[in-house]
């Protein structure tokens, strides 16, 4: 019994570091691409290991792409997008979950629909109201399709749910009024996954592509994710540069993944098991 228990484990684990490493190969691989030169790149059969540890692609990549103003668009677009995401998801999920008025399912139902149209499909009518309002090439530009989640909204809805009824009778008995009851008693009891809701919120706005595209034409008002299009030749790419700058790019997330890595997974968990 020991040994079939022990060879199960063992099995385990060979199919987790089998799964490991064909996860993280690509980045292993974009890693070593950005030390190598682009003739060796071409080579084939290509070659693992660079030949000469070249930093060059790097200093390329910052000289192509305004880096620093890249770094503060993102970041920027970030935060706000977050704290907007958190406060109105905050109020609307709450309000969905706790809360009784009029049209309550039907404005529910349209959430849900809304999370089942593509993304693309908004795409023309805000940048229709985004042109009317002479904000294109802003950050209020890139900010403005965040502003409101219906993703938020659902997930942290679901975090309200988990909490029994109860908490918020006995705080509206002892005086509260619906919004103290809101923000001083329920709010702080989500905040695994409020902190899980920032993270998904900065993922998306950071892996945001498109929308950055079309609206910010200028390259300093533009994102991480949109510069690095512009390392894409339309005829040749210099692959070096492109995985030097991705790496470059790359280094916002890795840290907020690293920060907010418990409460992420906290977050997962408990939305998830609801």
């Amino acid at each position: 019994m020991k040994k079939k228990q022990g060879m199960s484990t063992l099995l385990t684990y060979v199919a987790l570091i089998i799964g490991a490493v064909i996860m993280i190969f690509p980045f292993i691989w974009m890693l070593l691409t950005a030390f190598k030169t682009n003739a060796e790149v071409m080579q084939i059969p290509p070659t693992i290991l660079p030949s000469n540890w070249n930093m060059d692609s790097f200093a390329k990549a910052t000289d192509l792409l305004p880096f620093g103003k890249l770094y503060i668009n993102t970041i920027l677009m970030i935060v706000v997008r977050v704290v907007c995401a958190v406060a109105f998801c905050s109020m609307a999920g709450y309000a969905f979950a706790k809360l009784n008025f009029k049209g309550k399912n039907v404005l529910f139902i349209l959430i849900i629909v809304q999370q089942m149209i593509p993304g693309q499909i908004f795409i023309i009518p805000q940048y229709q109201m985004i042109a009317k309002l002479g904000a294109t090439n802003t950050l209020f530009a890139l900010v403005f399709p965040g502003i409101v989640s219906a993703f938020g909204t659902f997930f942290l809805r679901q975090a309200y749910m988990g909490i029994p009824d109860e908490v918020g009778e006995a705080a509206y008995l002892d005086g509260c009024s619906r919004w103290q009851t809101f923000y001083k008693v329920m709010f702080p009891l989500t905040r695994s996954s409020v902190a899980a809701l920032t993270v998904f919120t900065a993922v998306f706005a950071y892996t945001d592509l498109m929308w950055p595209l079309i609206v910010n034409t200028d390259i300093n008002a533009t994102t991480l994710s949109a510069g690095l299009s512009s390392l894409n030749g339309q005829f040749s790419t210099n692959y070096p540069v492109l995985m030097a700058g991705s790496l470059l790019a790359m280094l916002p997330m890795v840290v907020l993944y690293l920060i907010f890595q418990r409460q992420f997974i906290e977050g997962v968990a408990m939305t998830g098991g609801k």
